[in-house]
């Protein structure tokens, strides 16, 4: 398969699956398991299958660990985005509504204080992982390799944001969810860049499971867990 044909396969694995997921998070509404059923299929197995059938990817070349040192670095970032979150949090929470968040939760989700750990236990290992292979495994470190680097920053980093929109389009007043959008668009380009100098998607996992701790952390507050 020349190379042309694969960067038109991943954009379109890409764009099928996050629109597939926004209809799914934004208009179905099946509950979490069968969501997150229906997300291992669309950001795991599909691309698996790509991979296996496209001689221009080696499935190899996203899980190598070339530095460990590296890997400790990201760990400490990971702690510092906690910290930033958490901050975050705690300087916007007047304009946060958790209540509102905690009802749609329960309605779309079927995410409540009983299943809460369970589920932010999945969010933190298991999810992150999966949207770490797709975004930046299967976009950005294969398109790097077929493209200019700055359009693959920005294609990986774009579809990491809207894919987010379906989920949280309507947790926030405009002003949060536009904060909460750059963010995400930010941190898609640093999770990249942290991937790119280290060649795995190991680094930009850590950081992101230390920003879904965050989150959950968030979380337990609002179920009054802790």
């Amino acid at each position: 398969m020349n190379k042309r044909k694969t960067i038109i396969g991943i954009l379109i694995i890409t764009a099928i699956s996050i629109a597939i997921m926004s209809i799914v998070d934004a208009i179905i509404n099946p509950g979490y398991m069968y969501k997150s059923a229906i997300k291992i299929i669309m950001f795991l197995f599909i691309p698996l299958i790509y991979i296996f059938c496209d001689s221009n990817i080696n499935l190899k070349d996203i899980f190598k660990v070339k530095s460990k040192k590296k890997l400790i670095i990201s760990t400490i970032l990971g702690l510092l985005v906690y910290l930033i979150i958490l901050g975050a949090y705690l300087i916007l929470k007047k304009y946060i509504d958790l209540d509102s968040i905690k009802n749609i939760l329960a309605e779309n989700l079927k995410v409540n204080k009983n299943n809460f750990i369970l589920v932010a236990l999945y969010i933190s290992f298991i999810n992150s992982l999966l949207e770490e292979f797709f975004f930046r495994g299967f976009i950005f470190l294969n398109l790097k390799k077929l493209i200019a680097i700055k359009s693959a920053y920005i294609i990986s980093a774009f579809a990491f944001t809207v894919y987010h929109i379906g989920i949280m389009g309507s947790w926030f007043s405009p002003l949060i969810f536009l904060l909460a959008m750059v963010g995400l668009f930010a941190g898609g380009i640093i999770f990249n860049y942290l991937n790119e100098s280290n060649s795995n998607i190991y680094s930009s996992w850590l950081v992101h499971m230390m920003a879904n701790f965050a989150i959950n952390t968030v979380g337990f507050i609002m179920f009054d867990i802790i």
